[in-house]
């Protein structure tokens, strides 16, 4: 409900459209908060990696249907195949790293060092890679966003460290960041339907040998159904449909730092959900998340070089 309302704020022009761009996102990383509620409804003996190549093969023909039918492959501009084959590896290179990240040093950890780092990394390959720099305004919210991320996650305690694990969620991090900035220089030459629609279907190929080897039973179950089309049309197409519309116009660290409503986004559902209780430590990680993310939000749109 939540999503859905703030998907409907944007298309009515609650979002103002000179700050489109961040609505774009914001709204997009308000789908991506909803996949950890999914998962915890879904029915026992669905693998965490199976769920993101099943992820990836619904959202990926759903974006590749779309783009069909509103003729997104009609441009006549050259593909730039580098940037595309890029976006898919890291996609599908996300899947397997971050869940095999939590699997060993767990949730909190896992979590923290993936959505604590791909603001960061995202920033400095925007500099290597595009000339991109950040404004003083960016580091300011991003420094608050994590902050509050890593709050937000820590209150739910049970932590644990493992190196491997610590390596797996870094990679998971910069493999987020490669495919933000990666994408946004495809969408400078292509429409957002047709890049996303061609990034998700490869990336989907890159994993299929994962859907090949595990037990897919529980999609029997109505519940397991429901819960694969959920991630797969509404947490991965519709939302990267969102940030590749949003990508276009910010710069790629501010559109990483604002996918930080996903945990945002996640605790909430939590609360009000699935009945889950936060703790002060918790309730100050969202202020701080909020207060990040609204001073990247209500800023003007600003040109990349910024």
């Amino acid at each position: 409900m939540i999503a859905w309302a703030f998907l409907l704020g944007v298309r009515s022009g609650f979002i103002s459209a000179k700050v489109s761009g961040q609505g774009w996102v914001l709204a997009a990383a308000v789908l991506w908060g909803t996949t950890g509620t999914a998962q915890a409804l879904a029915p026992a003996g669905a693998q965490p990696t199976a769920v993101g190549a099943l992820r990836l093969a619904i959202g990926g023909g759903a974006l590749l249907l779309l783009a069909v039918v509103r003729g997104a492959f009609a441009n006549d501009q050259p593909w730039p195949k580098t940037a595309v084959f890029i976006s898919a590896l890291a996609m599908a290179a996300y899947q397997p790293l971050f869940f095999g990240g939590v699997a060993r040093t767990g949730v909190a950890v896992g979590t923290i060092v993936t959505i604590g780092s791909s603001p960061v990394l995202a920033g400095l390959l925007g500099i290597v890679v595009r000339g991109e720099r950040p404004s003083p305004r960016w580091v300011a919210a991003t420094f608050l966003a994590v902050s509050g991320g890593a709050l937000l996650v820590l209150a739910g305690g049970g932590l644990s460290v493992d190196v491997g694990g610590i390596l797996l969620s870094l990679g998971a991090g910069l493999s987020y960041a490669m495919y933000a900035v990666a994408s946004k220089g495809a969408l400078e030459k292509q429409p957002p339907d047709a890049v996303t629609a061609v990034t998700f279907s490869l990336g989907a190929l890159f994993l299929l040998p994962l859907l090949f080897t595990a037990d897919l039973g529980w999609l029997a179950q109505p519940r397991g159904a429901l819960v694969a089309l959920h991630l797969g049309l509404l947490a991965t197409a519709a939302a990267y449909a969102l940030f590749s519309r949003g990508l276009q116009l910010v710069p790629t660290a501010t559109a990483v730092t604002l996918s930080l409503a996903e945990p945002l986004t996640a605790g909430l559902l939590g609360v009000f959900l699935l009945g889950e209780r936060l703790t002060p430590l918790a309730w100050l990680g969202i202020l701080l998340l909020f207060t990040g993310l609204a001073l990247l939000a209500a800023q003007k749109r600003l040109p990349e070089s910024t």
